[in-house]
């Protein structure tokens, strides 16, 4: 099969995250998704936006206050407009009769989990890498200029193509296009909604109020989809070798559409439709609901994807991570390309030798100074000291201190549990899966010297404590490991599975890959 030409193509890639906390709105309106029929798009004469304000104003005298407010008009992926409107307002406009629907604007959440990649539809060179994330710290112009040096270089990349019409929105920067080049060809934020859920203006002493990525999402979905080559990057000396993403040559849009509270329906359909305006080939959404996927006519990203395939753009979106569980899929609806999680052919093992010889398989990613790799220290479990799930300050540091410590997963984060090890003087960790998850193992940079092992392996460890006068046990860090497992990839346990909640003869998801 000939490769694809990608270089024509342009990437639009959802993302991102900033930090505040949404509160109760001053006034008694709420954000409102509009609907209406075709027949009611305005002309060619007449914006959008003015054409729904107008309608607005035919609201009986004691509807009209307080004023209703429109956020966004829809004319692509949608016929309608996301309006702040009172709960008596939006029953008047259900029962007009060219309303098709009227939804509340409601958040969906970032779908994201340890990183990928190893495909490419391009040669790939040897030992190929995580990709690595600038430092979210950085200033706001240091890491554009970061990832315009490294991800999003445009080496060898032509002027973007005439189709293709978007716009550079970086502010507080050296030049008029900010860090966009050949390669990242446009960068806008959506933002409205979420503001209006918030109450107020967004604080841009704690959120960005820009395209930038303060939390790392977007750099690492539209990095997998469309990232340069990388030559010498690695993942705190691990997996050496070449970052790439999938379609190296294709051109990256980047619209940012989340915030602190997850990504709001309304921000969602306007950059949709901003994308088809401006001539993306692709849309790419990490983004999805909680729960059961929400059905077909009350979901704005299946309006959205339905709308933008009408336009010809291909749409795909993340099925999720709510896995291994049955029907946790989501983004399902027929016309969208629903992408599953697989494996990895890359392996970073750290495994555990009991006392009494048994070896245990691990996974990990510490790179600290404190390498105690192959040292026999004692072995206790987190449960008769104080907290199994190792939550912090729970530890008792008599009994952990010099120690190597079992704990369990679950409540807290898994790297925060070496941090708990850490603060009670711990020198190390094993860190079993619970039995939800069985035997997966996920490779992190953790804080302390630890490693993972899968529920089966962590109940015989628990026993040899249990069982044994004085456990010991050693840690030993392998580095990287192309594993050669067949058959690779596999459904990562987290992946959220079929079958389709809402159609259930169209098989989700489509396809699974690295990520």
């Amino acid at each position: 099969m000939d490769d694809v030409d990608f270089g024509s193509f342009v990437f639009f890639i959802f993302f991102l995250f900033s930090g505040a906390a949404v509160t109760a709105n001053a006034d008694n309106r709420s954000t409102y998704i509009v609907h209406v029929l075709p027949s009611l798009r305005p002309s060619t004469s007449s914006s959008p936006l003015h054409w729904y304000s107008s309608t607005l104003r035919f609201l009986p005298p004691y509807l009209r206050l307080p004023r209703a407010q429109i956020l966004y008009a829809y004319d692509r992926v949608a016929d309608g407009f996301a309006a702040r409107l009172t709960d008596s307002q939006a029953s008047f406009l259900r029962r007009l009769p060219h309303v098709v629907s009227v939804l509340h604007d409601r958040p969906r959440f970032l779908h994201t989990t340890s990183p990928p990649s190893s495909a490419s539809p391009h040669p790939p060179a040897s030992g190929l890498s995580p990709i690595m994330l600038p430092p979210s710290s950085l200033p706001s112009w240091t890491l554009a200029s970061s990832l315009t040096q490294t991800l999003f270089v445009d080496h060898d990349l032509p002027s973007p193509p005439s189709f293709y019409r978007s716009s550079c929105a970086f502010l507080n920067v050296s030049s008029d296009s900010g860090p966009c080049n050949n390669k990242l060809v446009g960068a806008k934020f959506f933002y409205k909604g979420y503001e209006a859920a918030l109450g107020h203006p967004i604080d841009e002493t704690i959120e960005s109020k820009s395209p930038l990525d303060t939390e790392g999402h977007g750099t690492h979905t539209s990095s997998t989809a469309a990232g340069a080559a990388v030559p010498g990057a690695s993942f705190l000396g691990y997996a050496p070798g070449v970052a790439r993403g999938i379609a190296t040559k294709a051109r990256i849009a980047a619209y940012k559409i989340c915030w602190a509270p997850g990504c709001f329906d309304s921000d969602i359909l306007a950059a949709m439709d901003a994308a088809v305006a401006d001539g993306a080939n692709v849309i790419s959404l990490s983004v999805g609901s909680s729960g059961y996927s929400p059905a077909y006519y009350r979901d704005s990203i299946a309006i959205g994807a339905f709308g933008a395939a009408r336009h010809g753009v291909v749409v795909s979106c993340s099925a999720g991570n709510s896995g291994p569980y049955a029907y946790t899929a989501v983004n399902i609806a027929p016309w969208i390309i629903t992408v599953g999680a697989s494996t990895i052919d890359r392996e970073f093992p750290a495994d555990v030798i009991l006392g009494d010889g048994r070896v245990f398989k691990g996974v990990s990613l510490y790179s600290g100074e404190d390498n105690i790799s192959a040292t026999e220290l004692s072995l206790v479990y987190a449960g008769s000291c104080g907290s199994r799930l190792c939550l912090v300050g729970l530890l008792d540091p008599a009994k952990v201190a010099g120690k190597i410590v079992l704990c369990e997963r679950g409540a807290n984060a898994r790297v925060e549990k070496g941090s708990a090890v850490k603060l009670a003087g711990g020198a190390g960790m094993i860190l079993a899966n619970s039995q939800d998850f069985g035997d997966e193992l996920i490779a992190d940079s953790h804080l302390v010297p630890a490693t993972m092992v899968g529920a089966s392996s962590g109940v015989q460890i628990r026993t040899y404590i249990l069982s044994s006068s004085s456990p010991t046990a050693s840690i030993v860090f392998r580095g990287t490991v192309i594993s050669g497992e067949t058959p690779a990839p596999k459904v990562a346990a987290f992946s959220s599975r079929g079958p389709n909640y809402r159609t259930p003869e169209i098989l989700k998801p489509d396809v699974i890959a690295p990520g």
